[in-house]
This record gives structure tokens, C-alpha cells and sequence, in this order.
């Protein structure tokens, strides 16, 4: 179904419905369709035996009420003819005798298919099974209608032409709720959009399971995953239904409706099925269990076409795109994400110091972000291994660009920490370089950065040697990506703890130590730190004492490159719709072009400066993304970015 770079636009559709009332069911359901084909949907899902309502019970048996199905289905189908739409409706249907639960998928005025429910539940609240028999017990492998003979069953795949990622497998309701959930082999068979008809009643703790449920199937089966529940116009005889609708891709839940709503409603998202496919490719658990290495392989599927809808191409995207994907928006989520990095960090470090047995570490600490993090990281270290904090072995070493500001927050850091701080100087022995190796000195090239940035680390290793320990790299994840670091210099260490950890991250990081760990005066020093401007303060300062060499000047803006990261390595997106993600989460800061400037910047950089990941130390994985060259990220140094700055620069994919 047509979307740019592979997204499908997916609707739930509740509509107004009253047990046995057909013709006004119908009447709600083609408005809902009409609805969604003016937003410009793909897919839409409408809930459990939406036609007749769900709890019709015993009127099920009457031939009246199913001929009106029936009849009603074909209604449907003939007045969604011009629609672009595949529709999913629920209704009973009789065949041979026996009376089945089972969802119609239509597109362009026809029944593509029949699925009947596997699994009926025999529950206080419900008991199918006096009306209905599964899906198991069908006989036959197609259907009579009034339009001719469909196919049915439960091995029914419904693939459409373009894109060529999505294909829909359908469950209805307690099929999700089985041991092995229909949906898992249909995904496993290739389905990558599970879509499920339901009617699920509210009870109190419910909603949250139910969501829990459909969120860990995305998951599970790597696929994006529509969950319709029937409305509150079914019969409250005894029980009661809220029109619970879920959407969610490979564990994310993108919408989900408001519960209890009296009017018929859609929820829409647009779920990326080019995401699925590259999750697939990309796990090797779920290629090894479609060969059977789970024991529950799928068998044979029918495999049925759909056509290639007539809807426009999109420009616009029905789901938030955050500005920040390695943050959680939420608050209590943000913290507890901090909280276990902090936790990761710092039990690395702690194991590998037990296990060489070393009681002492050297940093060298400028008072910006990156070393700040670290040294926190490497006091929660010793105390969960219980040295004394006396082995932390900070130096501060300034050189041509050091500031007051950056000098005098790392002494307060230490003084508030109880640590101590050493000085040495770099300014004599940066000169004696430069004069062996016949640099004029005053030429601010980057020979003249580099050297400043070697030195600190020759130090800090021959400390290391001298007084025992270990050096800590202070790096982030951030400028391995982009090659913001010395080679050789502050590229190098012995241990990184913050080489898993994006810029952006490292900030929330800081301020969740001074919030939840720091006293009144340290906090006030981390803030202050959080404040101050990116810089490896290699250059000389302005007239007034501060800081020149902003790094975000040179290199873009570290929330755009962390974008960039999360977007182009993590989910393999081609440039262009890099760009797109970038041009919807950040339309209110960046314009366009600066977008593609820095994204231009990003790719450039991330190609060329391979060589330096590819002799990263050890350092602890702490997300989904990390650039070690021993399993996250093997690339060769010399690989050319000519096919990825093409793609930037080539026309808008419709």
C-alpha cells in the first residue's frame, strides 16, 4: 500500500453498534470507511463481529440474522468499491453446516479472503463455543459468495504490491490471548502487519494487560500490530465493552484510543513496515524460528494479492517522530532510563577493575560533560566495589583554551566530591613539541589542537604507569560517530565508560546525578557544567576569557547528529528518509536545509573516520546502538559514502 518510504497508514474503526441491528451497523461502518479514506488510510480494522455486534448470543442460531450478515457484507464490499482502503469486518458466517467467527478482508469491492477465529474462548463472560466452532474445524479451503468463490482459512496471507514489505496476517481476539497466538506463525510465514478483530470486555486491570499484550506481540513478532475492540453500544447484559483499539510496531505502542467513547471513532497511525523487515533481517532468532528452530515453524500459507491502492502518495506522518530517541519523553520512564545507565556504566567499570585487580583510576577532568560523566561514573564504581574514593585520580591539565569557567568547575567538583585534583600544566611541554617537530606555534591548525590533545593523554598513561591503575576514557558515543576525537589522544584509553552514551543522553545523565545523588552545592556545580558550551577548549578564548572553539559550530548540533545515529544506523534508513524523520520532529527548529546540511556532515564524517572505531578499547554497551568493532558496528575504514550522499541529494521518494 502506497506510502512514502514504506510506512502504512493503519486505522482502527469502533462504530456504533446495537446487537442484531445490521442495517444501522452497516450504516456506522461505511461512514467510518468513508472517513478513512478521505485521511488517507491503507488498512482499517474494524472490531469482532462488527456487522451483527458481539453480543448477539443466541440470536447467533437464527437464520434471519446471518442471511442479514451475509447480506450486509456484500453491501459493504459493493459500497467501498471506490475506496483505496483493505477493510477488515467481522461477522458470522455459515458454511456447511457449521457457523464460524471470522473476518472478511475487502478491497476495491471485492472479498479477498475469509479467516475464521482459531481459538474460542468458554469463559463466565463468554461461551462461543455454543454458537461457534474454530477455525480448525473448517472444511474447506474457499467460500461461496454472492461475487464468487474466496478463499478461507486460518493460512491465509494477504500481501500487497507495493510496498512490497507489508502483508497482512489476521488473528481475532482470543487467538492473541492462546500460548502461541496465531499471529506468531503468520508473522514467522512472513505477515509483517498482524491485525486483530476483537471484542474484549473491561474489567478493572484489564486495559493495561490488554495493552501489555498487544505490545510485547509487536515485539515478539516484529511486526506492527492493529488491535480494534468492540464499542460501548454492545449489549451491558453483563458485561461491558470500551472499545479498547491498540496500535503498535515491533514493541511501541504509536495510538491508542480513548476508552469509553459513545461515538463511533477512528484511531490512525502510520506504522513502517521497511522498520519490520529491517528488524528481521537483523535477528537471527526470528530467521532461525522460521526454519523450525522453535519447534511451532509455520506450515503452508495461501498467499493472496492485493491490489495497489489508488490513494496519493503522503507528504504528511501520523506518528510522533521524537527530536530526542535516545530520551524518554516520559519524565518516571526518563528517570529510570538514567538510573540504569548509570548502573551499567558503572558496574562495568567495577567489574573490570576487580578483575584486574586495580584500586586506582586517572581521568583527566576539563569541567565539561564528557569527563564530568565519567569521574561520577567512576566514584558509583567504588563504592559498589568499596575502595576508597582516595584512588580516583583526577588531573586537570590546562592548556592554550582552557577558561576560568571549565578550570574552576572541575576544582569545585572535586572539592565538593572529596576528591582529589591535580594540576599539570601542558602549555611548556605543548611548546617543546612544537619545536621538535618544527611547528611555529602560534598557527592554529589541527597540529596545533592534536598535540594539546596527545599530550594530556601521554600523561595521563605514564601516571598510569607510575602510580598503578587504570585510564579512563571519557569519550561518548556521540563523537565516535562523527570522529570528533584525537587520534591517539583522547581516542584512547583503557577503559571507556562512556562510549555507548549519545551526547544528548550524557546531559540527562549529569542532571539525573545532581537531582537524585548530588547535595545542594555539588548539583549547583553540574549544572553549571551542563550550561557550558561544548568545547575541547583547544584554541585560545575570546578577549573576554571565554570559550571560542564551540564544537557544535564546527560539526552541527550533537541533538541533530544523535538523530541521525539513532535513525541511519539503528533502523538502517536511507538518507532521504532520514531527512523526512528529521524534517517532521524538528519543523519548529531547523529549516530544511540546515537539515540537510548537517545530515550531509554527519554521513561525510561518519564514513571517513571509521578508521578510528576500528581500535576502540573496551567500553560498556548501554542501548541499542554501540560502535565497537568487536559486534555492534564492523565496517571497512575505507568504504565510500558516494551511494548514501546520492540518495541525500536525490528526489523526494512518493
Amino acid at each position: 500500500m502506497s506510502h512514502s518510504f514504506g510506512y502504512v497508514r493503519v486505522a482502527t474503526a469502533v462504530p456504533e453498534v446495537r446487537a442484531g441491528a445490521v442495517r444501522d451497523n452497516l450504516a456506522s461502518m461505511l461512514g467510518l470507511a468513508r472517513d478513512a479514506a478521505r485521511q488517507g488510510c491503507d488498512v482499517v480494522v474494524y472490531p469482532e463481529l462488527a456487522i451483527t455486534g458481539y453480543t448477539c448470543a443466541d440470536l447467533f442460531a437464527q437464520r434471519l440474522l446471518l442471511d442479514a450478515a451475509r447480506a450486509a457484507l456484500m453491501d459493504f464490499a459493493e459500497a467501498t468499491a471506490g475506496l483505496a482502503p483493505a477493510f477488515a469486518v467481522g461477522l458470522p458466517l455459515a458454511v456447511d453446516g457449521r457457523l464460524f467467527n471470522v473476518a472478511a478482508l475487502i478491497q476495491g469491492g471485492r472479498v479477498r479472503g475469509v479467516v475464521p477465529k482459531t481459538y474460542l474462548p468458554s469463559s463466565h463472560e463468554f461461551y462461543e463455543s455454543r454458537w461457534f466452532v474454530p477455525g480448525t474445524d473448517g472444511v474447506r479451503d474457499q467460500v461461496d459468495l454472492p461475487g464468487g468463490a474466496v478463499p478461507f482459512g486460518i493460512d491465509l496471507l494477504f500481501r500487497a504490491e507495493a510496498p512490497s514489505d507489508l502483508c497482512l496476517g489476521i488473528e481475532i481476539c482470543e487467538d492473541l490471548w492462546a500460548p502461541v497466538p496465531p499471529s506468531s506463525l503468520l508473522a514467522l510465514a512472513g505477515a509483517t502487519l498482524l491485525i486483530n478483530l476483537s471484542a474484549s470486555n473491561d474489567l478493572a486491570g484489564k486495559a493495561d494487560y490488554r495493552l501489555e499484550l498487544v505490545r510485547q506481540q509487536s515485539a515478539r513478532c516484529l511486526a506492527g500490530y492493529a488491535y480494534c475492540s468492540a464499542g460501548v453500544g454492545e449489549s451491558t447484559t453483563d458485561t461491558v465493552f470500551g472499545g479498547d483499539c491498540i496500535l503498535a510496531e515491533n514493541g511501541a505502542v504509536l495510538a491508542r484510543s480513548e476508552p469509553f467513547r459513545r461515538q463511533a471513532h477512528l484511531t490512525i497511525a502510520d506504522l513502517d513496515m521497511a522498520f519490520v523487515q529491517h528488524e528481521r533481517q537483523t535477528c537471527t532468532s526470528f530467521a532461525q524460528a522460521g526454519r523450525g528452530g522453535s519447534g511451532s515453524a509455520p506450515g503452508s500459507y495461501r498467499e493472496i494479492r492485493l491490489d495497489t491502492p489508488r490513494a496519493a502518495a503522503r507528504h504528511d506522518l501520523r506518528r510522533a517522530v521524537s527530536p530526542r530517541p535516545f530520551i524518554p519523553a516520559d519524565p518516571a520512564a526518563r528517570h529510570r532510563r538514567c538510573q540504569e545507565i548509570f548502573a551499567i556504566q558503572s558496574t562495568g567499570l567495577a567489574t573490570r577493575l576487580h578483575h584486574v585487580g586495580a584500586t586506582r583510576v586517572h581521568l583527566g577532568l576539563s569541567g565539561g560533560l564528557d569527563s564530568t560523566l565519567a569521574l561520577l561514573v567512576c566514584l558509583e564504581a567504588f563504592a559498589r566495589l568499596g575502595l576508597s574514593k582516595d584512588g580516583i585520580r583526577a588531573v586537570t591539565m590546562p592548556g592554550f583554551g582552557t577558561t576560568h569557567r571549565t578550570r574552576n568547575n572541575a576544582e569545585l567538583l572535586c572539592a565538593h566530591l572529596g576528591l582529589n585534583l591535580d594540576t599539570i600544566p601542558i602549555a611548556a611541554s605543548c611548546r617543546q613539541q612544537f619545536a621538535d617537530i618544527g611547528h611555529d606555534g602560534t598557527t592554529a591548525d589541527v597540529t596545533y589542537e592534536n598535540v594539546q590533545a596527545r599530550q594530556r593523554t601521554q600523561i595521563l598513561m605514564n601516571r598510569a604507569n607510575l602510580l598503578g591503575g587504570l585510564v579512563i576514557g571519557t569519550g561518548d558515543l556521540s563523537e565516535l560517530a562523527l570522529g570528533w576525537c584525537t587520534y591517539n589522544g583522547d581516542h584512547m584509553s583503557m577503559y571507556g565508560v562512556n562510549a555507548g552514551v549519545p551526547k544528548t543522553l550524557v546531559r540527562y545523565l549529569i542532571d539525573y546525578y545532581a537531582e537524585d545523588k548530588a547535595d545542594p552545592a555539588t548539583a549547583a556545580v553540574l549544572h553549571d557544567i551542563l550550561d557550558t558550551p561544548i568545547s575541547p577548549e583547544l584554541l585560545p578564548p575570546d578577549d573576554d576569557g571565554r570559550i571560542a572553539q564551540k564544537t557544535e559550530a564546527v560539526v552541527g548540533p550533537y541533538e541533530l547528529h544523535d538523530f541521525f545515529l539513532y535513525y541511519a544506523i539503528r533502523c538502517g534508513f536511507a538518507p532521504r528518509k532520514v531527512l523526512f524523520l528529521a524534517e517532521a520532529a524538528f519543523r519548529d527548529t531547523y529549516p530544511p536545509d540546515t537539515l540537510r546540511r548537517w545530515l550531509r556532515t554527519f554521513l561525510g564524517r561518519f564514513f571517513s573516520q571509521q578508521f578510528k572505531r576500528s581500535c576502540l578499547p573496551d567500553g560498556p554497551k548501554v542501548g541499542t546502538i554501540a560502535l565497537s568493532p568487536r559486534g555492534d558496528w564492523r565496517m571497512p575504514s575505507d568504504a565510500s559514502a558516494a551511494a548514501w550522499l546520492a540518495d541525500l541529494d536525490g528526489p523526494p521518494t512518493a
